[in-house]
């Protein structure tokens, strides 16, 4: 047995509070704190075993060595540490491109706070380099590091300052006042890179149900009625329309995104799909509906007058529109930092009256899952009073 030291295959990363060690070699992350940062450094090739208890014994918690000689130990099992031949050696550093590739993977995961770091580090190896301060903004926003966020951001618009979904991010993040709706430009752009994985991100990763809660509202108030005529307003891909069709007589689905229309072509449930902004298209239309349906779309707009009214307008006497927001406790609504506007019940009920509808049912509800964090929308019903005519 010579020194141990640190496998020349790892790289280090200082954190506060100790290191980052990864293994790109054999996939292997360590994470050391404050003592393990110690001994880690004291293992630096030149220093038997027993020169590294002297050092370090004095610092461990009752002068005990135990800890020191359990960390080499399985530190060398890890494969993080190696018996080297009496040389110093110093660790390297992770390269900005190692420390990149690890912020990806570990995304997502119990480990975001890691990745919090990995990225932030890359901005410092790379600052003029906008992919890596936009990488910084989402893995500040998935760590609740707001003003991290906010920066970064920042510096990734000073190069790309095109991008409209981060332009809109930054209202939130910069507490400014919110806009009415999200732009067009930002929800175009948002689905163009979304569309193509949208369903399996929602319904696997995010176990997204607001379609089936939507429907079972519905169902509530209606029972079984089927031979609707039935508007699908930001229609997506299609999740809402597949649980309404065996309502309808006629379906028609309308989306910002030609992408999302797309895919709600290849489903076959639709007799008419048409690329349209909600509120331009409901108020060229002349067409009439029993029932309108808004799933998981009205988080892009803040007042919900206009839709309201819009669709009021579209409704035929007795009919129905039910829709899903994201609850809020802001009155009225609130542009949250997600990008997505929540809205309080109460605003809920002033559209509807002023768009001379009914609330018939308006419940909090499960929506899908958020960093591992459950969503609650608002599962609103309204009713367009009147006779109808044969």
């Amino acid at each position: 047995m010579t020194n141990p030291v640190i496998n020349p295959s790892v790289g280090l990363l200082p954190v506060e509070g100790g290191y980052i060690a990864f293994d790109p070699a054999c996939d292997r992350l360590h994470e050391m704190n404050a003592i393990g940062a110690l001994i880690a450094e004291l293992c630096d090739g030149s220093r038997n075993v027993e020169e590294i208890r002297a050092l370090a014994g004095p610092l461990m918690p009752g002068g005990s060595t135990t800890e020191i000689d359990r960390w080499i130990v399985e530190g060398i099992e890890a494969g993080m540490l190696v018996w080297g031949n009496g040389a110093a050696a110093r660790p390297r550093e992770l390269s900005a491109s190692e420390l990149s590739d690890l912020a990806e993977k570990l995304s997502g995961s119990d480990k975001a706070e890691t990745a919090f770091q990995c990225s932030k580090r890359v901005t410092e190896l790379t600052p003029d380099d906008p992919d890596a301060w936009y990488a910084l903004g989402c893995a500040a926003q998935a760590t609740n590091h707001r003003d991290e966020a906010r920066r970064a951001y920042e510096r990734y618009l000073e190069n790309r300052a095109e991008d409209a979904t981060i332009r809109h991010l930054l209202i939130a993040l910069r507490d400014e006042a919110p806009p009415p709706r999200a732009s067009d430009e930002c929800v175009l752009q948002s689905f163009k890179n979304f569309s193509s994985h949208y369903d399996t991100k929602m319904r696997d990763s995010l176990s997204y149900q607001a379609p089936e809660r939507l429907n079972d509202l519905i169902r509530s108030e209606i029972g079984d009625a089927a031979g609707l005529e039935i508007l699908d307003i930001g229609c997506g891909t299609g999740l809402a329309g597949a649980c309404l069709k065996e309502r309808a007589a006629r379906m028609v689905g309308i989306d910002l995104s030609p992408e999302m229309i797309e895919f709600a072509r290849e489903r076959g449930i639709y007799d008419r799909l048409e690329v349209a902004e909600i509120t331009g298209w409901l108020d060229q239309t002349r067409a009439d509906f029993d029932l309108i349906v808004a799933c998981d779309c009205l988080v892009y707009f803040g007042d919900l007058h206009r839709v309201a009214e819009l669709a009021a307008k579209r409704l035929k006497p007795q009919g129905w529109f039910a829709f899903t927001t994201e609850r809020g406790e802001r009155y009225p609504f609130h542009l949250t930092d997600s990008g997505r506007f929540t809205h309080h019940p109460d605003h809920i009920r002033e559209v509807a009256a002023t768009a001379g509808l009914i609330v018939a049912r308006l419940e909090d509800g499960f929506l899908r899952m958020e960093r591992g964090v459950e969503v609650t929308g608002l599962l609103a019903l309204l009713k367009k009073p009147g006779l109808r005519t044969c």
